[in-house]
């Protein structure tokens, strides 16, 4: 039997945008396209807290 392991952001808190396998993480995370991950992030910046208010549709203010 495999075991897959899930490398896990350090800072969970936080996006960091220039870590390829952290926006992979994030974007499945928030079930959105990497492009779309990085958008939201240059829009409202990396606070994972308001990306994902923004993602589901509870941040109507910052609607993309």
């Amino acid at each position: 039997m495999a075991y897959v392991f899930e490398t896990l952001p350090a800072d969970r808190s936080r996006i960091e945008i220039a870590d390829p396998l952290e926006v992979r993480w994030w974007a499945g995370r928030f079930g959105c396209s990497e492009e779309h991950l990085r958008e939201i992030v240059e829009r409202v910046g990396t606070n994972a807290a308001q990306v994902e208010r923004v993602i589901d549709g509870s941040d109507e203010l910052l609607q993309l």
